[in-house]
């Protein structure tokens, strides 16, 4: 990145710190403002030096009227690309990361349940950790084209998410990057359920003109943080429930083997169990108890494990309701602890 626009590491650090401050205030920026930059400790006869060359170059320009300078389209380009490139890296470095895991976490809770399966000698299931935080890590938008801008969504648990949204008009380099600011400050570490109707005027205020594209991104951004479809959940030991007398020689058996194969029954158990925001813990249900219309004849017992930053999943055991629930409970205890050493392992 260097090589192609030959400027040195002062000099960048110099121009991103012009930038960084002019668009908070909107004026013109002098060498004595950019001297007290903490993190710059350079003198101001230094850094005139060094904005007189950047200005020589292209990356920034004086206004008639004032002392300080002001960004140029071509310094605009430079900021905005190297924005760009970083975060690119950044989000190709968490997607691999997030791949890479996920894979591991596949093959580990379908294991699980088969475990589980095994020592219980009951029907068992684990669904796939979901975000359930909600929390916004931090937005960034990036033009497409002149008509399009990519919003890149990254929530709690390094979930990203990608929604293309269509502009009215173009944007010009200073209003994205003020745009971003303005998203960032604002919405950082906020869940959605924060996002009231209060803040999004405010926010529309504050982006004048461009209030259109701040309401797209905030639809973006509630859409993107619906429960997700690709939730998978891994079964095992259905057919231990042909063991039990009371069960196999009645519908349930049959109930409860479908319910296990279209899997629609158990997202709901999981839905349900996820939105009790108190059921950290382990939860049991007894026969009419049961969240689940199929399992009326049987007990669940469900747990919900925590993989940090608000990932969230479900651990279930059906069987019949003279369930070795000591035995069931410390099985549960153990699979809920291990899954939570496993994934800090893995971090």
């Amino acid at each position: 990145m260097l090589e192609e626009h030959g400027l040195s590491d002062r000099k960048l650090k110099i121009l991103h710190a012009i930038i960084q401050t002019y668009l908070e205030s909107g004026e013109p920026v002098g060498s004595r403002t950019i001297s007290k930059y903490t993190d710059l400790n350079l003198s101001s006869a230094t850094i005139r030096n060094e904005m007189a060359d950047l200005e020589e170059l292209g990356y920034i320009i004086q206004p008639h009227t004032s002392a300080g300078r002001i960004p140029s389209d071509k310094g605009y380009r430079l900021y905005v690309d190297m924005l760009m490139q970083e975060k690119e890296q950044e989000l190709n470095d968490m997607q691999d990361q997030m791949l890479q895991k996920a894979d591991k976490m596949d093959q580990l809770l379908k294991q699980a349940a088969k475990v589980l399966a095994n020592n219980t000698n009951y029907a068992t299931m684990v669904s796939t950790p979901m975000n359930n935080s909600n929390k916004i890590k931090f937005l960034q938008l990036s033009m497409v084209d002149e008509e399009q801008v990519i919003a890149v969504i990254v929530l709690g648990g390094n979930v990203i998410k990608n929604k293309l949204i269509h502009l009215e008009e173009p944007l010009s380099n200073e209003n994205l990057l003020k745009l971003n600011m303005l998203l960032n400050t604002t919405l950082n570490g906020m869940s959605i359920e924060e996002i009231n109707l209060g803040l999004i005027a405010r926010l529309k205020e504050q982006a004048g003109i461009h209030s259109v594209v701040i309401g797209n991104v905030l639809d973006a951004v509630a859409d993107t943080i619906q429960v997700d479809e690709d939730m998978q959940i891994y079964t095992s030991g259905a057919t231990n429930i042909f063991k039990y007398p009371e069960l196999s020689d009645k519908q349930s058996a049959q109930d409860i083997i479908s319910a296990f194969e279209e899997k629609q029954q158990l997202t709901e158990l999981v839905t349900q169990t996820l939105s009790h925001e108190e059921n950290t813990g382990i939860q049991v249900y007894i026969g009419d108890e049961a969240p689940v219309q199929n399992m009326k004849d049987c007990s669940v017992v469900t747990a919900t494990y925590e993989l940090g930053e608000g990932m969230k999943g479900t651990i279930g055991i059906i069987g019949p309701k003279r369930m070795d629930y000591e035995h069931v409970l410390k099985s549960m205890k153990r699979l809920q602890t291990e899954l939570d050493q496993m994934f800090h392992k893995n971090e």
